[in-house]
């Protein structure tokens, strides 16, 4: 299995627009093979940085299938207007794949 993340620092006061975007959106993810399941997840507020920290978090059979993901008409769909949010994050998303440890 295969987890695919990225961390994001949204901007104090746009937590309600940044969470409508990802309730809202149409992620087409169930169309690709090997996907699984997908979570928006909600962390720490840091006050004094000025942020919430969200991660977006998929798993997928396999680190192929998350690959072919990326370079799927489905994922050109779904990112074709990120750059419009930018006010909404402080730097851009982080990204982090993992790959299970069989037998662990």
């Amino acid at each position: 299995m295969y987890i695919a993340m990225n961390r994001f620092k949204v901007a104090t006061g746009s937590e309600e627009a940044f969470e409508a975007i990802w309730k809202g959106r149409d992620s087409r993810l169930a169309e690709l093979a090997g996907f699984i399941s997908f979570h928006l997840l909600k962390g720490k507020h840091f006050a004094a940085d000025g942020y919430t920290l969200y991660a977006s978090h998929t798993m997928w059979e396999s680190e192929e299938a998350f690959t072919n993901w990326t370079k799927s008409e489905q994922f050109r769909d779904a990112h074709k207007n990120a750059g419009e949010r930018k006010a909404e994050y402080i730097g851009p998303p982080v990204f982090e794949g993992f790959n299970t440890v069989e037998g662990a």
